[in-house]
């Protein structure tokens, strides 16, 4: 006599009665292909909590996750590429930069912002690797200069946080005068005395890397970032030699001097606020709290 008895050979439930995991719930891992729940994985900011990956995120998560009860108020949001070389390869530049737009929900690869870090105000630029994979137009250097511009202003730091493929060749040699002009920009800050973070983040690499990006008067950097010129495969293409294991990953940039810190994410904001307090931002008359209302409400991401 059998204990067991199999009531029905193959799979009970009927296909027409299966129900399908709902998209989004879960995240799996680029690097270590751990599967995490979406709602744990954006608790965590972004970052894997198995093997701490990094994950690419934008303007508005940055915003949400340094500015002060992520309140800001964003700078020239109106500014869009025109089609100066009436370029076309595959498709035309414009019907890139409107199926770009529509995906993404950006208007250009930078966004802008004034706002306070531990009541500390800044002027920050955030660079969007979902648009155009964060390459560099006119747009992205106008905007980058006016926000410069603005903490020449208002006497307040400077930050940048890049994430870009570099310059967008669509443009040409348009692209490639923003490298002068955020570099010269930023000259005018530091005359002025006025301390400039840049974030370099996974991908920071062309002419993002060849200009402004390694500008800052420190340099902070997320873990296992990608930085540098050319990428790793056509250096090793050009040199005909191996790399060094890690090339071009922000431990091999720090150990060799090209970045000044390694920052997590999560203590991005706070290591940001001891910099600048530690420079002695504090004691300008425009980085004190003030009560203003002139603010946006990012929505938080559920």
């Amino acid at each position: 006599m059998s204990w067991f008895k199999r009531v029905k050979e193959g799979i009970l439930t009927k296909t027409q009665d299966k129900k399908p995991t709902p998209d989004g719930l879960w995240h799996k891992c680029p690097s270590c292909k751990t599967p995490t729940s979406t709602k744990e994985f954006e608790h965590n900011l972004w970052v894997c909590p198995s093997c701490n990956h990094h994950d690419k995120i934008g303007s508005s998560e940055y915003f949400s996750i340094l500015f002060d009860d992520g309140k800001f108020k964003e700078l020239d949001e109106d500014l869009i590429s025109g089609d100066p070389l009436k370029f076309t390869d595959t498709k035309a530049y414009t019907t890139r930069l409107q199926a770009s737009s529509e995906k993404s929900g950006l208007k250009d690869a930078v966004r802008t912002a004034t706002g306070r870090i531990h009541g500390l105000k800044v002027s920050m630029a955030v660079m969007d690797f979902g648009f155009i994979g964060g390459s560099m137009g006119s747009v992205v250097g106008e905007k980058i200069a006016r926000a410069i511009d603005k903490a020449i202003e208002l006497e307040i730091p400077m930050i940048i946080i890049s994430k870009s493929g570099g310059a967008r060749m669509m443009e040409a040699a348009f692209s490639l005068m923003q490298m002068a002009k955020t570099s010269a920009k930023l000259a005018l800050l530091g005359e002025k005395g006025i301390p400039y973070l840049s974030i370099l983040t996974d991908p920071t690499t062309g002419g993002v890397t060849a200009s402004f990006a390694m500008l800052g008067d420190i340099n902070i950097a997320e873990p296992n970032a990608l930085i540098g010129f050319a990428g790793p495969r056509v250096i090793k293409e050009t040199i005909g030699k191996d790399l060094p294991e890690g090339f071009q990953r922000s431990e091999f940039l720090l150990e060799h001097g090209f970045v000044d810190i390694i920052v997590e994410r999560k203590d991005l904001r706070d290591r940001i606020h001891e910099i600048l307090h530690i420079i002695g931002v504090h004691k300008r008359p425009h980085a004190t709290p003030s009560k203003t209302n002139n603010t946006t409400q990012i929505a938080t991401q559920k």
